[in-house]
């Protein structure tokens, strides 16, 4: 989840960046990073809980 939250704030940082200079280039790789760290961060909320109910039984 945390490795999810990081790539999403950079990927926030990359976006902000890419319109701060007016930078189409970085604008879409930081949309990408944006969606790449909610995916993680969401794969990571649901498995987390998951595998940790396998392990426990």
């Amino acid at each position: 989840i945390a490795l999810g939250a990081g790539l999403g704030i950079w990927g926030v940082i990359n976006l902000l960046e890419g319109y701060g200079n007016d930078n189409p280039g970085a604008k879409s790789q930081g949309i990408k990073q944006l969606m790449a760290g909610a995916g993680v961060a969401v794969v990571g909320m649901v498995l987390v809980p998951l595998l940790s109910g396998l392990f426990s039984v």
